[in-house]
């Protein structure tokens, strides 16, 4: 045969016999570097895919000087030179791929899987995804039926949010927002790589008495109410007697402005946009509570409102029959602007707590080196209670609560660290 020939014979006969010793070099190769982090020698891997080439079939004639020198050389040192190509190469991939795989993986670090590009849409250089309820929300095992509105709001509603957000992170935005807007008492989100998502949900239980903290008093006041006013304001009322400040729970107007001596219907129905389930007075005609809107505020005028005050005030305010309201300044939110700060130079926080038996487990936060080692800084640790910029020799336990910022890298080798 020609030399050409003779080559093409050879490169055939090199990957045949190469398959398996390149196989064998790429497993091993692997295994070293996975969990010895050593990598193997390549004239090792040389000598280990000649032996494994030689017993698989014919390439024992390397040291053979009549095989070498007879006509069929030049096709037995091509195919060697080939089973060595893809051995060296195989064992190359391995180690590789030895270094690359995570020495431990975790049900989070499955979890923290992102949505598909396809469902990505760019705007003013950002992207940001809607998510679809997929199918008809559920009811929650333990709760009653979720009302009809309710359900049909969910699953009707645009829900937008940034795109670069793991799913575990996109599911937990999109319960916190439906506990907020739609005041559901237990909310269950999943997402898949297509954004979208299985919805349960419980409508909520209570009206106001949930809203009323521990040592407080629910008391209802006519007055002209400002415009604007929602759950969660400052306000003082005024009386003859005294002045009571508490935290508007609920409230409604009817937008109009009456004189002093008018009184008003008791049957007197809401405004458009008022909240219905404020008023302790509001009545329905029977069926399902109207839904509420998401962010209820008083379109101003007459009306009443609901406060949380102490029950030495409360006493005061049923002993008036109107009085007037002022809406309280809560100041500039510092918190806000540091976050807003930190979020700009690419900072994100995160709650973290210590598993038993963890790296973190009967530690402090210096003997760790948090900072050092992991690159976040703890806020504030709850060991007993709350300590605010802890300082290094801040004792860490089972149970206890971190909040930690620093990027997103540093975050997440922290929170698995703390597991």
């Amino acid at each position: 045969m020609s030399l050409p020939v003779e080559i093409v014979f050879g490169v055939y006969l090199g990957i045949v016999t190469g398959i398996v010793p390149a196989l064998v070099a790429g497993v091993l190769g692997f295994l070293f570097k996975y969990v010895t982090d050593v990598t193997i020698p390549g004239l090792g891997v040389v000598v280990l895919a000649l032996a494994i080439a030689g017993v698989n079939g014919g390439l024992m004639a390397l040291n053979d000087q009549t095989i070498r020198s007879s006509e069929r050389a030049p096709a037995l040192l091509t195919a060697i030179i080939v089973v060595l190509m893809l051995s060296l190469y195989a064992h190359a991939q391995g180690d590789k791929l030895g270094a690359s795989v995570p020495k431990r993986i975790s049900i989070r670090q499955l979890r923290d899987r992102t949505l598909s590009a396809d469902v990505v849409e760019l705007v003013g250089g950002r992207g940001r995804v809607g998510v679809e309820v997929a199918g008809e929300v559920s009811d929650m095992e333990g709760y009653p039926p979720l009302p009809a509105e309710t359900r049909t709001a969910i699953a009707e509603g645009e829900w937008t949010f940034p795109a670069d957000l793991p799913l575990r992170e996109l599911e937990n935005r999109f319960t916190e927002r439906l506990l907020t807007e739609y005041d559901l008492a237990d909310a269950a989100v999943r997402i898949d790589e297509k954004a979208r998502a299985t919805v349960a949900a419980a409508p909520p239980i209570g009206g106001l008495s949930k809203r009323v903290g521990s040592g407080k008093r629910a008391v209802s006041v006519s007055a002209l109410v400002p415009t604007g006013i929602a759950r969660g304001d400052l306000v003082r009322v005024i009386t003859p007697d005294r002045t009571v400040d508490g935290t508007v729970i609920a409230a409604r107007s009817s937008g109009e402005v009456k004189a002093p001596s008018e009184k008003r219907p008791a049957s007197a129905a809401p405004s458009p946009g008022d909240d219905p389930d404020a008023d302790p007075d509001a009545r329905t005609d029977g069926g399902e509570a109207p839904l509420p809107a998401p962010a209820p505020t008083t379109t101003g005028g007459e009306g009443r409102v609901t406060l949380a005050v102490d029950r030495a005030d409360a006493s005061a305010l049923l002993g008036v029959d109107r009085g007037r309201v002022l809406v309280l300044s809560r100041g500039t939110r510092r918190e806000y602007e540091l976050t807003t700060l930190l979020r700009r130079a690419g900072k994100r926080f995160r709650r973290v707590t210590v598993v038993a038996g963890g790296p973190l487990d009967g530690h402090t936060i210096g003997e760790v080196g948090v900072r050092e080692r992991y690159g976040v800084a703890v806020l504030a640790a709850r060991h007993e209670s709350w300590t605010v910029a802890p300082s290094g020799s801040q004792a860490l336990s089972a149970g206890d609560d971190l909040f930690v910022v620093g990027n997103r890298d540093a975050l997440d080798r922290f929170a698995e660290a703390a597991k």
